[in-house]
């Protein structure tokens, strides 16, 4: 499945000194390194920095790398990505899930296989 050029564009950032408080809905990929208190529902991939912390009770993107910390469930049908600094508390739905050695994950995943499978 081809992908369109906004699901892979960058188009928002959170920095690291800013709080968000309340739902986003961003059209292409998210970058947080401050703190989101909220839903949040990206077409694009999201990336949480290592300062990065998301309050929430679902998380929805194309694929996740999750550096910082997430309370809340994460839905990304492509692939999370869980570097050595993630801290992770709730639970996780995707295709591929990595887990680099240091992260923290406390909840669980879901790998639906393919459909046709």
């Amino acid at each position: 499945m081809a992908k369109t050029e906004t699901a892979q564009k960058l188009n928002t950032i959170i920095g690291p000194e800013s709080v968000v408080s309340g739902d986003l809905n961003v059209q292409g990929g998210l970058r947080i390194d401050g703190t989101v208190d909220g839903n949040i529902v990206a077409t694009g991939p999201l990336t949480v920095g290592r300062e990065g912390i998301i309050r929430a009770q679902s998380i929805s993107a194309s694929s996740a790398t999750i550096g910082g910390s997430i309370e809340g469930d994460i839905a990304a049908p492509e692939k999370i990505h869980l570097e050595p600094s993630a801290r992770i508390k709730g639970n996780m739905i995707t295709k591929i899930l990595i887990v680099e050695e240091g992260a923290i994950f406390t909840g669980s995943s879901d790998m639906p296989a393919d459909e046709g499978s």
